[in-house]
C-alpha cells in the first residue's frame, strides 16, 4: 500500500515538480493550493505525511499546524514544512509547532526532498 501525502503547495509550477517526483518515487500524492482547502482534504485522505508550504491564500501555513495539532483526531500527523521562509526564528517556530522536518525550498532538489521523505515514512 502506497504512503499518502498531501502537498499543500500554491505555486503550479512546484506543485508539479514536486509531485511527479514523489509519484514516481511511488506516494499517493494528493495537491492542495489553498490554505483553507487543507484540513478538509486531511479529514477526507488520512494521509501518512502532510507537506505543508506556510505562504498560501487564505490560510497560511502555522494556522493550520495549529489546528491540526488542537484536533484529537489530527495531531498525531506527521507535518513536513517546506517553505521559502528560511529566518532561524521561522524555522525553529515551525519545529517547535510540532512539524518533524522543516526544509528551506531553495537549499533542496526535489531529489534531496523526496530522500528526507522517505526517511520520514520508513
Amino acid at each position: 500500500m502506497p504512503k499518502k501525502i498531501i502537498l499543500v503547495e500554491d505555486d503550479p509550477f512546484l506543485a508539479d515538480i514536486y509531485g511527479t517526483k514523489l509519484k514516481e518515487a511511488g506516494f499517493n500524492i494528493e495537491v492542495v493550493v489553498e490554505g483553507d482547502g487543507v484540513i478538509p482534504k486531511i479529514k477526507e485522505k488520512k494521509p501518512d505525511l502532510l507537506i505543508l508550504d506556510i505562504v498560501l491564500p487564505h490560510l497560511d501555513g502555522w494556522e493550520i499546524i495549529r489546528q491540526i495539532k488542537e484536533d484529537e483526531d489530527l495531531k498525531d500527523l506527521k507535518i513536513m514544512i517546506l517553505s521559502n521562509l528560511g529566518q532561524k526564528n521561522e524555522v525553529e517556530k515551525g519545529i517547535k509547532l510540532g512539524a518533524v522536518k522543516y526544509l528551506i525550498k531553495a537549499h533542496y532538489t526535489p531529489s534531496e526532498i523526496t530522500a528526507e521523505i522517505k526517511k520520514i515514512l520508513k
